[in-house]
């Protein structure tokens, strides 16, 4: 990579970090905020093509826009992520999963703080703990088949073991240890569309290429998972 692509390789419209931007061919994530004057550089964005600009940017709404405003569009065969009759369960779920886990690994990751660290390091594997009691007797959060609550969860168990035991010092155990969280995630990564769609690799050269030493983690056996 070029210098510039280093500088803003988390926004990278490569077609591998991110989609490729096929309507204004934009590079960079910052340059589609630009059109629309704004100066944030995050994905992942919800563009309308006929209007020409962003609807949203939230990764947890723009899920639940597809799992409701899009099932026309959805392939055969694919999970309901929203089921009117799940819907109360799914969002009791993400209400502590969403502060516990997803939020709390960059509370624990990216706070300076040792007592803010240690409390968002208990309260992240107590959640863990948690997960396993639920997944102990069920394949997926809420049942048979993932939701909503599985999507939402998975990014950040995912990244866990190669990124944050270590990154962010959440050592206390590894998704490895966990025999039924283990399970459920190779569950997810094992559904169509789901390993293809997942960039360890970027995750990792993302959290350790800016560190000090810029020395990149090995997989054991050639790959994460």
């Amino acid at each position: 990579l070029r210098q510039d692509e280093l500088d803003n390789r988390g926004s990278l419209l490569d077609g591998k970090v991110a989609t490729i931007d096929s309507i204004n061919n934009h590079k960079y994530a910052p340059e589609i905020y630009k059109m629309v004057g704004s100066k944030e550089k995050s994905v992942p964005i919800l563009f309308d093509k006929k209007t020409n600009t962003i609807v949203n940017n939230e990764s947890a709404e723009i899920i639940r826009m597809f799992a409701t405003g899009f099932q026309e569009f959805h392939r055969k065969g694919s999970p309901n992520l929203y089921p009117e009759e799940m819907a109360e369960e799914i969002d009791s779920l993400n209400a502590w999963i969403y502060p516990m886990i997803n939020n709390g690994a960059y509370k624990a990751g990216f706070n300076k703080k040792q007592e803010v660290y240690e409390k968002a390091f208990d309260t992240y594997f107590e959640a863990f703990d948690r997960l396993e009691g639920i997944l102990s007797s069920r394949r997926f959060l809420t049942g048979d088949n993932p939701t909503e609550a599985d999507v939402r969860l998975f990014p950040t168990v995912v990244r866990h073991d190669p990124v944050y035991y270590s990154r962010f010092k959440l050592n206390k155990a590894m998704v490895l240890d966990y025999p039924c969280l283990n399970r459920w995630l190779q569950d997810m990564w094992n559904i169509d569309g789901v390993k293809e769609g997942t960039n360890i690799d970027h995750c990792v050269r993302g959290y350790f290429g800016r560190t000090g030493n810029n020395l990149i983690p090995m997989p054991s056996n050639g790959r994460w998972y």
